[in-house]
């Protein structure tokens, strides 16, 4: 992916060292986030209270030459989703509200609660950030066998697809529905609404190519390895050593997989309606 040198997102804030509990055992992993979904039912703002903690005191923080080079790399996906983003929101004559993208160490306080960084990145949309502590990106290389610069680019995309999917109201209808139906039900809600999430970040791939021409085949094989890597069933295999997909809430690898494709072959926002009832 060939990002270098291009504009930055004014829309970073950067909090690292600031409350800063430490989290044992390095940031934790996806597995962790899934295991605590798992027993939430998948709802974010649960996850994120069961983790609310008190907040320590700011430390100095000395980020690495590698990790200011993540940082850069974060704050050029987050300038290129605003355009993208802008550009199609424009197209369906409405204005898109550009999120906050906050960068931690270790963990954070969101208007959603207190998140540790064993969440891995996550989107509030009670305040309309999106969270990532940038050591995450070290678990998907190591622990996940998903590197490269756009697999990681993919985890940014992914993340303001649901600040997308909250500013068109599909957040609320599915949150609303909790306690309404059963937790069975609601699970495949929330794996509803992860898919489509994959699908707009594909949608972003698809529209930033066209205006520039920055990516190749590669690229798109690292993303697509990414979605495989934490797809519901992959972690279900290494966790636990079996698949259970009625507590599945973000999807198996294939479909993860087939609807970020889907939005990079098409471009096309109609055709994200993972809520129909054949699209699985």
């Amino acid at each position: 992916m060939r990002w270098k040198d291009r504009r930055e997102s004014e829309n970073v804030e950067d909090q690292r060292g600031r409350g800063g509990l430490a989290v044992g055992g390095g940031i934790g992993t996806v597995l962790l986030v899934l295991l605590v979904s798992y027993l939430t039912g998948g709802d974010p703002s649960q996850v994120l209270n069961q983790l609310q903690a008190a907040p320590g005191q700011d430390q100095p923080y000395q980020p690495t030459p590698e990790e200011e080079e993540l940082k850069k790399l974060v704050g050029v996906v987050l300038a290129d989703t605003e355009d993208v983003w802008t550009d199609i929101f424009r197209e369906q004559g409405k204005e898109y509200v550009k999120p906050k993208l906050v960068v931690f160490s270790g963990q954070v306080q969101s208007a959603c609660g207190m998140a540790s960084a064993a969440m891995g990145p996550f989107y509030c949309p009670e305040d309309q950030k999106v969270y990532i502590d940038l050591g995450f990106y070290d678990e998907m290389k190591t622990k996940f066998g998903a590197p490269g610069d756009f697999a990681q680019a993919y985890v940014i995309a992914h993340e303001v697809g649901h600040h997308v999917q909250n500013l068109l109201g599909f957040t609320d209808k599915v949150h609303s529905q909790q306690g309404k139906v059963s937790q069975k039900d609601y699970n495949k809600l929330s794996v509803r609404l992860e898919l489509q999430a994959d699908f707009l970040a594909g949608v972003w791939a698809n529209r930033a190519q066209r205006r520039l021409n920055f990516l190749d085949q590669e690229d798109i094989a690292e993303a697509l390895n990414a979605a495989n890597a934490i797809g519901d069933d992959t972690l279900q295999k290494k966790m636990q050593g079996r698949v259970v997909p009625d507590s599945f809430t973000h999807g198996s690898s294939e479909q993860r997989q087939r609807w970020f494709k889907k939005g990079w072959d098409t471009g096309d926002l109609r055709q994200g309606d993972t809520f129909g009832a054949r699209n699985l």
